[in-house]
């Protein structure tokens, strides 16, 4: 290096480039540094030799050693289901109504229950079970289709109008926007105002009782309180699916609902919808 790139401060030559009159020192990296660099260059070398490193079209090779992630969370869940395989197996084939009665199976139902909910319904019912929308709350004591235990395992295993499951729960409200006129649907919902105690038109709700009975009263019952067995909301509570505003209720009555819920049956084992029909029933709601 010429005497020109010597920092006269210094005494360091210096790399000989210049920013605006600002130059670098020619320092060379101390020696432990660059032994250091050296040590993990080679140990990376061998890192990606012995495990899984460098992606392919389809995957990544796998490494001398053959070590996965997934393959030790595998291991780990396939040691928890030997471990339960007894409780599991008696949990496929207990009978719903007892499993009160065996503290230990039941204790296990719950837990891994909650564990099938949150993986499977909570993005529908919500992560507390709470419901939204046109999505059931599953805390209360408002149940379309029973909330036994043996109720709910039984609308888990088939679930509610779809098309795959023959056995799926099914009803169908009519549309009535084309069956009757809008002084007839303004009665209508006044009358159902009235009988869910809230603010009414006293006129128009005496005449919705009359239209009540003649289009409703089969699926819904002569008071309004529902049926179980058709999935036909109480309409005399305070608990409503799609909301109980008037300007809700209308559409309701205009245009009707038809929620589905999926049969569980291909994804779940016996085990898992009964675990998950347990976790619901002791949410607080369950009959």
């Amino acid at each position: 290096m010429s005497d020109e790139n010597l920092d006269k401060v210094t005494g360091v030559n210096t790399t000989g480039h210049d920013w605006d009159g600002i130059k670098e020192l020619n320092n060379p990296l101390p020696r432990w540094w660059l032994w250091t660099l050296y040590a993990c260059i080679v140990w990376a070398i061998g890192y990606s030799i012995a495990y899984p490193a460098w992606p392919m079209i389809s995957g990544a090779t796998t490494g001398l050693l053959g070590y996965s992630t997934r393959g030790e969370v595998a291991k780990n869940i396939a040691a928890v289901e030997a471990a339960n395989a007894d409780l599991t197996n008696r949990l496929a084939e207990v009978e719903l109504a007892s499993l009160a009665d065996d503290p230990e199976l039941n204790r296990f139902a719950i837990q891994a229950g909650a564990s099938v909910f949150r993986t499977n319904c909570s993005q529908c019912h919500g992560s507390g079970a709470a419901g939204a929308v046109g999505y059931p709350n599953l805390l209360d004591d408002d149940w379309l289709w029973g909330g036994d235990i043996e109720a709910i395992s039984l609308t888990v295993r088939h679930g509610i109008r779809n098309e795959i499951d023959p056995d799926a729960r099914w009803s169908q409200m009519p549309a009535f926007d084309e069956v009757l006129v809008d002084d007839e649907i303004a009665s209508l919902v006044a009358h159902v105002q009235n009988i869910s105690g809230q603010d009414h038109d006293a006129a128009l709700a005496a005449a919705g009782a009359e239209l009540f009975l003649e289009n409703c009263s089969a699926c819904h019952g002569e008071e309004g309180m529902g049926n179980k067995d058709l999935g036909a909301p109480n309409l005399t509570d305070a608990i409503w699916l799609y909301g109980g505003s008037a300007d809700t209720l209308e559409y309701t009555i205009r245009n009707a609902r038809f929620g589905i819920m999926p049969p569980w049956t291909p994804r779940l084992s016996d085990a898992q919808i009964n675990a998950v029909a347990a976790y619901v029933h002791q949410l607080g709601g369950g009959e």
